[in-house]
């Protein structure tokens, strides 16, 4: 390995961009340390160790919403929209079809998400505003008009300069600049947690065990899980063309246990922040019966058992409905058949299309289940050593080794 870290830096062109990389990380940093003016940052703090559902959101803004910084949205409208954009591909023919088009198409789709970051980013940081102005500590010292416009219009800035940075990251191909921004943000969290096993009494001395017990068997699985995959064998026909006799080759179609990624934590996770969110709008209505139903949401949200049972529920769920839709069976099984190619012991067209789906499914069953654990892993960890102030982040644990894994490869193969 140190061999190997000598040679990748003993190159000028490889170590440049390294070095580029690193110093984009530290803008990144650096702005999420910078909060907006007007804003109680320990009352906020306070705010989100008391509320679970809003961890995802602090992820994904690299710590910056947790002290309300310049980029307190992260690339969280991003990764929405960009979201958006793959489930309409699959729905818009026109849309379908420009993907099609190669490099051209896959750079106007990445334009349209971009136009689309920017209204997302707009109601979300809005959305944020009236929730922090619900809290019983008060939060915002100026809510006029002036000062939430100013507040949407940097926080909106923030994040088109989030995306800018994302993109020139990629741009040097060390690996996927988004992924790489929210890879800086979990792992700047290092140093607090740390600290909080340093304030940790002799007496929670075997939940601590525990704990890394957990979180090192919980890296392991992750690493496991991430790079799994069925290899299904195909075989390509030989065939003569011109003078060249080619084909006759034994290969494999891989296909990753894991092919929604983070995807479907992301999916249930909107969908269980929204009931809570929106009621929270309506606690300090006139009308009582609204006031008590909207106390009777968050109360029901608030409990772990149900949020923890549902969050499992809703990211089994998710993972089904974002493999269907990413993966197509048809489309390869085609292919396959124009390039002469078949699965062993399988007829081409229809019955190899068959046979993926039904390969898929039963490989996404552990998938699935793996996701669910590891979204409600921290709930777990918190009742078994009753530590709160270290709740392993399954999330970030996930995406962490999947950016570090990436990362690495990539940096091998240069």
């Amino acid at each position: 390995m140190v061999r190997k870290f000598i040679q990748i830096w003993s190159l000028p062109d490889l170590r440049n961009r390294i070095l580029f990389v690193l110093g984009m990380l530290v803008v990144f940093r650096f702005a999420a340390s910078v909060p907006i003016p007007g804003v109680d940052v320990e009352n906020l703090r306070q705010f989100f160790s008391g509320n679970q559902i809003f961890g995802l959101m602090n992820i994904f803004s690299g710590g910056g919403l947790e002290r309300f910084s310049v980029v307190a949205m992260g690339v969280a409208p991003y990764i929405t929209s960009s979201i958006i954009f793959q489930l309409l591909v699959m729905i818009v023919p026109r849309l379908e079809a420009l993907q099609k088009e190669g490099e051209y198409g896959r750079q106007k789709i990445n334009q349209y998400t971009r136009y689309l970051t920017v209204p997302l980013a707009v109601i979300q940081g809005y959305g944020m505003i009236l929730l922090l102005r619900q809290s019983p500590r008060p939060i915002l010292s100026d809510i006029s008009i002036e000062a939430i416009a100013a507040m949407l219009i940097t926080m909106t800035a923030g994040t088109v300069f989030l995306m800018w940075i994302g993109e020139l990251i990629s741009e040097k191909k060390i690996g996927n600049g988004i992924s790489l921004l929210i890879f800086a943000g979990i792992v700047a969290s290092l140093p607090s947690m740390v600290q909080s096993i340093q304030l940790l009494e002799s007496s929670q001395f075997v939940n601590l065990i525990v704990f890394l017990a957990v979180a090192l068997l919980t890296i392991v699985v992750v690493v496991y899980m991430t790079e799994g995959q069925r290899n299904i064998p195909v075989t390509y026909a030989r065939r003569v063309r011109g003078m060249r006799m080619i084909g006759g080759v034994d290969t494999h179609l891989p296909l990753r246990v894991n092919q929604a990624g983070v995807i479907p934590i992301i999916f249930a996770i909107s969908v269980i922040l929204f009931p809570p969110t929106i009621a929270q709008f309506f606690v300090n209505a006139r009308s009582e019966w609204v006031v008590t139903g909207a106390q009777a949401v968050i109360a029901f949200f608030n409990d772990t058992t149900f949020y923890g049972i549902l969050y499992f529920l809703l990211v089994i769920g998710f993972t089904y409905f974002y493999t269907s839709v990413v993966f197509k069976p048809d489309q390869i099984a085609e292919n396959l058949q124009k390039q002469g190619g078949f699965v062993a012991g399988i007829r081409p067209g229809k019955s190899t299309s068959d046979f993926l789906q039904t390969t898929v499914m039963r490989i996404n069953l552990p998938a699935a289940v793996f996701l669910g654990a590891i979204a409600v892993l921290p709930l777990v960890i918190q009742q078994l050593t009753d530590i709160r102030t270290l709740a392993i982040g399954g999330t970030s644990l996930l995406i962490v080794v999947s950016v570090a894994c990436r990362a690495g490869c990539i940096l091998a193969r240069s």
